[in-house]
């Protein structure tokens, strides 16, 4: 991919969550210092294009839980591509985090260390919990190097095996994103010591952000933010 060509950034989409994408999705542009392309990953729209086929899982808490997977494809295994989950609200340029990306590895993310307390998260949803759990949430894709990542596989393997990145093989091929980014809003402590924690440049609601109304009333600043920012986009200009 040439220097001048778009970021490509595909978003996981919810139809419960589409003020969380339309968030997103504008905090990107707004911040951006490079020309981004960003596409909503949404189920209908790739079944009835052929692409998605596997019935929904029990274990599914949202729409794109599979789905992220297809970004390969979509690339046509050519390039770099960031993939993300909707629930979240970019405070930086995305530049930042397209410069981290190594041609060594097929992937990279934030290797969170998290187990979850809760059985539940939005909407009643089940939290699963599993080793690399939240790495797949945002992911910096190699997409030539994610070959393993057939439409059968996507459609086929099972939950863990795609999550856990079991379909790379080799553990070594996955990077880690650094500098704060991916930060699990309930899960991790903000460390005064570290700029990128007090100040993360994304945020992500991972159990419900304030779009739902259990979460809506929660004393939280960067609840107040997601309003904030909502509220700007959607004024009326004289």
């Amino acid at each position: 991919m040439s220097n001048t060509s778009p970021i490509p950034i595909y978003i996981g989409y919810d139809h419960r969550e589409r003020a969380a994408t339309n968030v997103l999705i504008d905090s990107l542009y707004q911040r951006s210092s490079k020309t981004i392309s960003i596409t909503p990953l949404i189920t209908s729209q790739l079944r009835e294009a052929g692409l998605y086929t596997r019935e929904r899982d029990p274990k599914q808490s949202t729409d794109f839980s599979f789905t992220r997977f297809l970004v390969p494809y979509l690339q046509n295994y050519q390039g770099w591509a960031i993939f993300m989950d909707c629930d979240m609200l970019c405070r930086r340029d995305i530049d930042e985090l397209w410069k981290q990306r190594d041609d060594q590895f097929a992937l990279m993310c934030v290797k969170h260390e998290h187990i979850p307390s809760e059985k539940t998260k939005f909407l009643g949803e089940i939290q699963s919990a599993y080793p690399k759990k939240n790495w797949s949430s945002l992911m910096l894709m190699n997409c030539e190097k994610c070959k393993n990542l057939t439409l059968n596989n996507v459609n086929n393997a099972s939950g863990l095996e795609l999550h856990r990145f079991i379909w790379l093989g080799d553990d070594n091929l996955i990077g880690s994103i650094q500098g704060g980014w991916n930060f699990l809003i309930g899960e991790q402590e903000l460390n005064l010591d570290d700029h990128n924690s007090t100040n993360p440049p994304l945020v992500h609601w991972t159990l419900g952000g304030p779009w739902f109304n259990e979460q809506r009333n929660l004393k939280s600043s960067l609840n107040k933010e997601w309003f904030d920012y909502r509220n700007e986009i959607i004024k009326l200009w004289d």
